[in-house]
């Protein structure tokens, strides 16, 4: 039947590699879905179609056995009762009901057997569907996975590297000459600050130097 064409004539293998070599997987995914789903409500209208007639000669086939087992009560009633003309038609109706529940059975198996086709044919498409939906979330990571990182790369790419070191390196000049100032204005502090202590350590020296002599004499006997 032409709404199985997609399924006899491309297989899902057959889709993924052509989703794998398409420009964009994710569109080309999203448009097979499209296509399949379209394939599946129209399969489902078909299977409910075949369906509706097994179910209508199954009927009909139950109807005629049930006539079949009336008339031939029927047809022994008449009997018993000596009357011949109403147990002839009987069997005779009978007879035509047995050969139209034949027709009907046949006709109810055939119908049964292609829905039954049918339904497995649109079991296995609604999986195949299922199957690519979920290819479908393994394509969609695996794209913005590949986008981040065509994004990382473009921006790496776009850092010179030797300008930075170079910056870098002027940074760290700047910083040790910056040290530098504030150690020399620290010696120089230092140096301002030592000439009051100088002279007043001539004086503290002074004084231990008399005390020392005074002591010396002292003990000079």
């Amino acid at each position: 039947m032409s709404i199985f064409k997609r399924l006899r004539d491309l297989t899902l293998a057959n889709v993924y590699a052509l989703i794998e070599k398409a420009e964009d997987p994710v569109k080309m995914t999203d448009q097979y879905l499209r296509d399949m789903q379209e394939d599946l409500d129209e399969a489902e209208k078909a299977v409910a179609a075949q369906i509706a007639l097994e179910k209508k000669f199954k009927l009909l086939y139950e109807e005629q056995e049930a006539l079949v087992k009336k008339r031939d009560e029927q047809a022994h009633v008449a009997a018993q009762a000596k009357n011949v003309d109403l147990a002839r038609r009987a069997l005779e109706e009978k007879k035509a009901a047995q050969q139209k529940a034949e027709e009907y059975k046949a006709s109810w198996e055939q119908y049964k057997a292609t829905a039954d086709n049918l339904r497995a044919k649109l079991e296995d498409m609604r999986k195949q569907i299922t199957d690519l939906k979920n290819k479908r979330e393994t394509l969609v990571a695996r794209a913005n996975a590949a986008k981040a990182q065509t994004n990382i790369n473009r921006a790496m790419s776009g850092m010179n590297s030797d300008s930075a070191l170079a910056g870098l390196k002027r940074m760290e000049d700047k910083v040790l000459e910056m040290e530098s100032r504030a150690e020399a204005s620290g010696e120089i502090y230092k140096k301002e600050k030592s000439l009051d202590e100088e002279i007043a350590a001539l004086s503290k020296d002074q004084q231990v130097e008399e005390e020392l002599a005074q002591l010396l004499k002292k003990y000079e006997g």
